[in-house]
């Protein structure tokens, strides 16, 4: 298993486009943070570590969203992020991935078993190796339950920041022109 790119330098692009990330409701008034991820871990980022997870469609984010729910779904905010981010890795590209030495059975590894039996996926390692190679984000696979490709179509992609903020380089907007997320917790109390 090949879980740290071999090159320090992996290819990278500007994405510009809009991106979606499904919230729960309560949590909408802070639409660009990454303490929950910090928080918790996630597939591409250990525990302290903040990290921004967003979809290319809605339909994915809303997928990731509700992966502890998959008999229910439960309410959601959905909010569309206008991106302009130098620095994106591409590890849906077969060619990048080979060319930083992973293999996509380490993108699609059962992260959260081996993070409880205090073991680090192959995910943590790559996503640190990445970063440290100043990438700011990843394209990556979706690995929600039922996202999964028609026949014919692009796979389910998600893109997870690790350095954003509201400007250049990497700068990452929600689009809220007409104030409708809550701006604070006190909206909740």
């Amino acid at each position: 298993m090949a879980a740290t790119p071999k090159q320090p330098s992996p290819p990278t692009h500007r994405f510009r486009g809009q991106v979606y990330r499904a919230h729960h409701p309560r949590w909408a008034y802070l639409p660009t943070s990454g303490e929950g991820a910090a928080r918790h871990g996630g597939r591409f980022n250990r525990p302290g570590r903040p990290a921004l997870y967003t979809a290319l469609d809605p339909t994915t984010a809303w997928m990731e969203a509700q992966q502890g729910l998959p008999f229910k779904a439960q309410p959601m905010t959905l909010v569309v992020y206008r991106i302009d981010c130098a620095g994106v890795a591409d590890l849906t590209d077969p060619d990048v991935l080979d060319g930083i030495g992973i293999v996509p059975a380490d993108l699609d590894c059962a992260w959260e078993d081996l993070a409880d039996r205090g073991r680090d996926p192959p995910t943590w390692r790559i996503a640190e190796a990445l970063i440290a190679a100043d990438v700011r984000a990843a394209i990556v696979p979706s690995f929600a339950p039922g996202a999964n490709a028609a026949p014919g179509t692009a796979i389910p992609r998600n893109l997870v920041f690790w350095q954003w903020s509201e400007t250049p380089p990497c700068a990452v907007r929600a689009i809220d022109d007409f104030g409708r997320l809550p701006r604070d917790a006190a909206s909740w109390d």
